[in-house]
């Protein structure tokens, strides 16, 4: 299990396969600042909220300058049937192996109902046009958090 990446330091860099069979790397956001929320599974209540909600608001962070990116652990087969399902227009990041997740530190564990296991912790990183760590949000409640990243995307 890896930390997660401070403010200030250089964002991880990956290369991984998207919805739609594209590929998508830190490198294609570069000069833009960029909002990668990770985030356990696709269909799942919070999950399908907190992708709704950052869609809504997508048009929002394209004038505030910045790209909207989600990532989960879930196939690129299951991220094009949960967008088509929710008309979702953000790509999504598929990171079956977890190299992604690992190394923003947000494969860590968990425990439900007792039991411990590991998964996904609910995280949100914006990464400056600088390619920096800009502001880090770990343990994300869903309710509110995309209106409030983007107040941060506007405020750098």
């Amino acid at each position: 299990m890896s930390e997660l990446p401070k403010v200030g330091a250089k964002a991880p860099k990956f290369s991984l396969p998207t919805d739609g069979g594209a590929t998508l790397s830190l490198a294609d956001f570069a000069g833009r600042k960029l909002v990668l929320y990770f985030y356990p599974k696709d269909d799942t209540a919070g999950c399908t909220q907190e992708a709704i909600d950052f869609n809504a608001l997508r048009r929002d962070f394209e004038k505030a300058g910045a790209a909207v990116v989600g990532v989960s652990p879930d196939s690129v087969k299951k991220h094009d049937r949960f967008k088509e399902k929710h008309k979702l227009a953000i790509p999504l990041v598929s990171d079956e192996n977890r190299t992604m997740l690992e190394a923003y530190g947000v494969w860590r564990e968990k425990t439900m109902y007792g039991r411990k296991y590991m998964g996904v912790v609910r995280t949100t990183f914006l990464i400056g046009a600088d390619g920096r760590i800009a502001q880090v949000w770990d343990k994300v409640k869903v309710a509110g958090h995309a209106k409030e990243v983007l107040a941060a995307v506007r405020g750098i």
